[in-house]
């Protein structure tokens, strides 16, 4: 990197809250925030928003007649792009970019709309728009009022990060002079949990005290949870002074799969991207690494691997937060690094309750964040305290 990148702004909605100190707080407690939800003829374990936080969603909807077509995944977005800002204290005459992802998109507003074609042999009016998943930071943009560049992408589960990657490209370019980065997912419809129990990872632990077990190394079956939920950052370039942490090394990387939806035993793209983060940096000058870690067997087996296979015997403390709030897709990145960024403001460790060989540092200062999505994509974000 020709220039360390600084995270001025945070901000995020999930099954941990919407409000910054709740969030902080919840990540303090030693339990999960799942919920259960009817699926067909059956419950299942979600991520779900907590009540506050929808109440808040809907009166965002209602805030404005054009925003009552939306998708929760362009209103999460709004949101926490709205706190972002705010919290950045940037002018908006300022050239503010917007790069917000989203793995599946507008997905309940799409399944609602095809649901009517179905019966009804058309479409309604704004069925085009509303449910194309390039919308999401243009919405955001108009609604703000910015005018710097707007765009939308889908890299499956490393949406978030890659929309990070992105954002610190347009900034070292100078292209523009501050930016808005995000992922936003709302994926808790009948359609999406079928596709995700086709593949056979969703978890059946319902009773059980921790439902997803991400991160287990001993766990015998797959216990992912699908969550809903958007975190966004608000990025500068250089040394702020209001720099909640700093980005100093990232990495990326493709690799070629065997299958669409597994990675390889070893997680090679994420081999390559941890690696790249690095840089010159020595394996033991990273005290945290947050994993991805989703809960299935082979996707937690294999990112552990390319951990040992990149920091051999220096391997840092470990965490995730898929047990507690779920996997939201393409925001789970972000999410990721809010923890992240949490861990080194607080300067405490926020571990996994289940897992008893738990390594804690005595001091965080740099942090590793690791993202991975269907195709084989892999970022890692490298984090340190300002």
């Amino acid at each position: 990197m020709k220039t360390p990148v600084s995270i001025v702004s945070i901000a995020s909605v999930s099954a941990l809250g919407h409000n910054r100190d709740q969030i902080i707080t919840n990540y303090g407690l030693a339990k999960h925030f799942l919920s259960k939800q009817s699926f067909f003829d059956k419950e299942v374990v979600v991520g779900a928003l907590t009540p506050d936080t929808k109440t808040a969603m809907a009166t965002l909807s209602h805030s404005d007649k054009k925003y009552k077509s939306l998708d929760n995944t362009v209103l999460f977005a709004i949101h926490t792009a709205r706190e972002v800002l705010e919290k950045s204290g940037w002018d908006r005459e300022a050239t503010i970019g917007v790069n917000f992802g989203s793995s599946r998109g507008a997905t309940a507003l799409f399944e609602k709309q095809y649901a009517f074609f179905l019966e009804h042999q058309k479409s309604e009016v704004l069925t085009s728009p509303t449910t194309t998943l390039g919308n999401i930071s243009s919405w955001v943009s108009h609604d703000l009022q910015i005018d710097g560049p707007d765009v939308s992408h889908s890299i499956t589960c490393s949406t978030a990060l890659h929309a990070l990657l992105n954002g610190m490209a347009w900034l070292q370019a100078g292209f523009a002079d501050k930016f808005i980065v995000g992922g936003s997912e709302a994926p808790l419809t009948d359609f999406t949990l079928s596709q995700i129990h086709a593949l056979k990872i969703y978890t059946e632990n319902i009773e059980n005290p921790f439902p997803c077990r991400a991160l287990d190394m001993d766990q015998t079956q797959n216990s992912m949870v699908l969550g809903e939920g958007a975190a966004a950052v608000g990025l500068e370039l250089g040394v702020s002074d209001k720099a909640l942490a700093l980005i100093e090394g990232i990495g990326y990387a493709t690799e070629i799969l065997s299958h669409a939806a597994s990675l390889s035993a070893t997680a090679e793209c994420l081999q390559k991207s941890m690696r790249m983060a690095l840089r010159n940096m020595a394996p033991s000058d990273v005290d945290v690494i947050v994993m991805h870690a989703p809960g299935t067997l082979k996707g937690d087996v294999a990112e552990m691997r390319a951990i040992e296979a990149v920091f051999y015997k220096d391997i840092p403390a470990l965490t995730t937060n898929k047990w507690k709030l779920g996997h939201t897709f393409g925001a789970s990145g972000l999410l990721s690094l809010e923890m992240a960024v949490i861990m080194l403001q607080t300067q405490t460790f926020i571990e996994v309750p289940y897992l008893n060989n738990h390594s804690r540092p005595k001091k965080i200062k740099r942090i590793l964040v690791n993202a991975v999505g269907f195709g084989g994509n892999a970022v890692s974000v490298m984090l340190r305290l300002p």
